[in-house]
């Protein structure tokens, strides 16, 4: 027989002298329900905890049999062998409440001794994992869901740290590029991305993603294990902790080869239209200085003062300069244009926009101001692209006033390293339920007009994630906004 002993609180009385006493305090105390059977299988004590779980009274179970609650053909050996001594924790099964709801429960079974060490019951200690395991379950139908869709989706999935090195990388790779998520996890993102230019925008995107922590969208060319080239469009976005730190990446990537070759044939449409329609302008330019050309060419013959021809071979040599960059710039304009990020000068690419624009406003009686805050601007750009955008603004603008007026641009950093520039004009400027369709392709207000220059203009300043906006009131004019990165 257990002797009786004191329990004493911390001002040194006591609290309880009675082991009884401190064995029902445990038993409803403890999180965990609790059951004792007796040797012939019959309970004969259960806490509170057990009939919360059970959902029975501790009347309707004491003294029935254990293995009318429980499955008899999964209990009974347990049962047995713990009579003989053995202990058996966490038993992962399952039981019903009284309800008939299905439990998941966590048991453990020992052997309850006497002062003498003689197994006189056993103990079952009852935990409810019901809310777990469905948690459980309910992750790992989640997780077998997204297998089940980066296995099949066409779309390159990819997680990467943050030094780009890739740890997870989706099946769709291997259809797209020809590489196995084998080859490519461990690899840096950079192993398939095409050039030191490709590999170098997309650090910068990376980069600015950890600096704002908002999704970036990126174009890149990648390599196929054959060689070839894919044009990749590719959503990237971070995946923070729960310190709220940026800790993974997130990379999702669609092969949009046909689609850029598509707006390539789209863009060289508009440059041809745009080609067809300064032709007259720069006919008319070069006729100016070639008729100069021809009345100091014979003054040179006709001259023998070495001054005058001096004067007269100088102004010559001007004209003829004034003539090789009106077809240059022309020429850069005709000529089709891959899409190659570079450092540019957006002071550079503006003042070219104006001179191969000149003698179109020329003819227009248009006078075009060039204003920027700033002695320059770099840009990591495609300068041909940007030009061609800048040549539609202006080239707009232009025509929006056919007796003449001034068009002003404008250029100035803002917030967030960026730079906007703006292509205002003094024109009639067009009707607010006119103003939403523009962009859309072959739309145009003009007789002549393909409706290809706005849609065009729009994805170039996609590609360089920028933004477009046009604002116009009747009787005020037009404004065209641009917003770009710099460097």
């Amino acid at each position: 027989m257990v002797n009786d002993f004191p329990i004493l609180g911390n001002d040194g009385e006591s609290i309880y002298s009675n082991p009884d006493e401190l064995l029902d305090l445990f038993l409803n105390c403890t999180a965990d329900g609790v059951a004792i059977i007796d040797m012939k299988n019959r309970f004969i004590r259960v806490n509170h905890m057990y009939t919360v779980i059970f959902g029975y009274t501790e009347e309707q179970v004491i003294g029935r049999k254990f293995t009318d609650f429980q499955n008899p053909e999964e209990v009974k050996d347990i049962i047995k062998l713990v009579k003989l001594g053995k202990v058996y924790s966490n038993v992962i099964t399952q039981r019903y409440h009284q309800d008939g709801s299905v439990l998941d429960i966590s048991v453990s079974y020992s052997p309850f001794r006497n002062s003498k060490g003689k197994i006189i019951a056993v103990l079952a200690i009852f935990r409810d994992m019901t809310e777990f395991k469905s948690m459980e379950r309910e992750l790992r139908k989640t997780r077998e869901l997204y297998d089940l869709i980066t296995e099949n989706t066409t779309d390159m999935i990819k997680v990467f740290t943050k030094d780009q090195t890739v740890i997870y990388a989706s099946p769709s790779h291997e259809k797209a590029l020809g590489y196995s998520p084998v080859q490519l996890v461990g690899k840096t993102c950079g192993t398939v991305i095409y050039s030191e230019e490709e590999r170098e925008k997309f650090n910068m995107v990376c980069q600015k993603l950890l600096e704002t922590g908002e999704p970036q969208i990126l174009e890149t060319k990648m390599d196929t294990i054959n060689g070839e080239i894919v044009f990749v469009e590719t959503s990237i976005s971070p995946i923070i902790n729960d310190r709220g730190e940026i800790e993974l990446f997130v990379a999702v990537g669609r092969n949009i080869t046909d689609r850029v070759n598509n707006d390539a044939a789209l863009r060289n449409l508009d440059r041809l239209s745009i080609i067809g329609q300064l032709a007259a302008g720069v006919a008319h330019e070069i006729r100016n200085p070639l008729t100069s050309l021809k009345g100091f060419s014979k003054l040179l013959q006709s001259s023998v003062i070495q001054e005058k021809q001096d004067d007269y071979l100088s102004i010559i040599m001007e004209e003829l300069d004034r003539i090789d960059i009106i077809v240059n710039e022309f020429m850069s304009l005709a000529k089709p244009q891959a899409i190659e990020f570079e450092k540019g000068s957006l002071m550079s690419i503006l003042e070219s926009t104006i001179n191969v624009l000149h003698p179109q406003a020329l003819l227009h009686n248009v006078q075009i101001h060039l204003n920027h805050r700033e002695n320059d601007v770099m840009l990591l750009c495609s300068p041909p692209q940007l030009k061609q955008v800048f040549v539609n603004f202006l080239k707009n603008a232009i025509e929006a006033m056919p007796n003449g007026g001034n068009v002003y641009i404008s250029a100035e950093r803002i917030e967030n390293r960026r730079v906007r520039i703006a292509f205002a004009d003094e024109g009639a400027g067009i009707d607010s339920e006119m103003l939403k369709y523009l962009g859309t392709p072959f739309y145009t207000t003009k007789d002549k007009g393909i409706g290809l220059g706005l849609t065009v203009s729009n994805k170039i300043i996609q590609e360089h994630q920028g933004l477009m906006a046009i604002e116009s009131l009747i009787g005020e004019g037009t404004r065209v906004i641009v917003e770009l990165d710099c460097i």
